[in-house]
């Protein structure tokens, strides 16, 4: 394992975050239950807007079990980005679904709507049974969730949102997480606000999110001894956690402005370089949790950055290789208009974390002039 001077999206946590995890400890509360865990939660469900949360181990859980409690099942299709993280196809394979992998536009790297309507069509007419829509929310960018939301209505079908990347970022003004019949959030340590490890399942359902709180405590049922009618899963989020994810929340936006900034540096730096732009197009509303550059030019490719910067001790990745080109989902089906093949050609991801120092970014920002005045 290489050891990163600059890593990609390190943590940011500091004096606050030390408090509440030390006055967490002293109270007696290292029990996975207690306070701050209900308080997280609350507050958590009061910044997106939403009814109610549930925090859990990870993201991944969540979207298992927002699956498993709005009835996806077996012999059932998800409808799904291709362009995302592992984790959203697994989750589908974890209730006996069947993923369906759609592409994306090139300037967001968010599905294409118009071709997720195509891939619905073309499985009804099939006779297929669709258990869900799924898209994802790209490096913070939310996807276009008007017209996801309408498509869902269409087809009649819930509308579980990914929004694992996008804690912070908004739609139209509305905060990413409050869309869907339930939307997800990750707080795994690379995200803009960790909690180390952990996820929150979301929804404006409370029915829905007594269930999810039941199944993820081992569906113990409200008995004096150790009583169980359904198969339930220990995927509770744990008091001490959720303490340091209260102080990662009252930063939010702190970290958040410092990642625009960030983005901007790059956007200045990249202004000036022809074939090379920032994915995501306007980004407003987005909470900057990655930034990545696509770059169309010829003179050279965004592996060849990479290797300079990792020289460096400088950490980039490419973008999420795409789902259908993942040896585990080679058998399944997908709609593709090729665009997320092309942005993983050639798309770079640059160091991005809140915790970056100035001192840091200058020193990526040299490393990248030195790459671009050699080619």
């Amino acid at each position: 394992m290489t050891d990163f001077r600059i890593y990609l999206s390190a943590p940011d946590v500091g004096d606050l975050e030390r408090e509440y995890i030390v006055r967490a400890l002293d109270s007696g509360w290292a029990a996975p239950a207690g306070p701050d865990l209900a308080a997280f939660e609350a507050e958590v469900a009061a910044r997106v807007g939403v009814k109610a949360a549930v925090a859990l181990s990870s993201g991944t859980a969540a979207l298992h079990l927002a699956l498993l409690v709005l009835g996806v099942s077996a012999g059932d299709v998800v409808i799904t980005s291709t362009l995302t993280f592992a984790a959203t196809a697994n989750a589908i394979r974890y209730v006996g679904a069947e993923p369906h992998f759609v592409d994306c536009d090139r300037t967001t790297g968010n599905i294409d709507v118009e071709l997720a309507s195509a891939a619905a069509a073309q499985l009804r007419s099939e006779g297929r049974s669709i258990g869900a829509l799924l898209p994802v929310d790209l490096f913070g960018k939310c996807a276009n969730m008007h017209a996801l939301t309408a498509l869902a209505r269409h087809l009649d079908v819930p509308l579980v949102v990914d929004a694992a990347e996008s804690m912070g970022a908004t739609f139209d003004g509305r905060p990413a997480g409050s869309f869907g019949n339930a939307s997800v959030l990750s707080f795994n340590g690379n995200k803009v606000m960790t909690t180390s490890g952990g996820g929150m399942f979301l929804t404006d359902d409370v029915d829905l999110a007594d269930r999810v709180r039941y199944l993820s405590t081992q569906a113990r049922q409200p008995v004096s001894h150790y009583e169980h009618t359904d198969v339930g899963y220990n995927y509770r989020l744990s008091n001490l956690l959720a303490s340091l994810g209260r102080a990662q929340l009252a930063r939010l936006d702190q970290m958040i402005a410092r990642r625009r900034e960030i983005r901007e540096a790059y956007r200045s730096l990249f202004d000036s370089v022809a074939g090379v732009e920032i994915l995501g197009g306007a980004d407003d509303q987005d909470n900057c949790w990655l930034t990545s550059i696509v770059a169309s030019t010829t003179e050279w490719a965004p592996d060849q950055l990479q290797h300079h910067l990792l020289q460096r001790g400088i950490e980039s990745r490419r973008l999420w290789k795409p789902m259908h080109l993942q040896p585990v989902y080679a058998a399944s089906r997908s709609t593709l208009n090729g665009n997320s093949d092309w942005l993983f050609d050639h798309g770079l991801t640059l160091p991005s974390g809140s915790g970056m120092s100035d001192g840091d970014l200058q020193t990526v920002i040299d490393a990248i002039g030195e790459f671009l005045a050699r080619q």
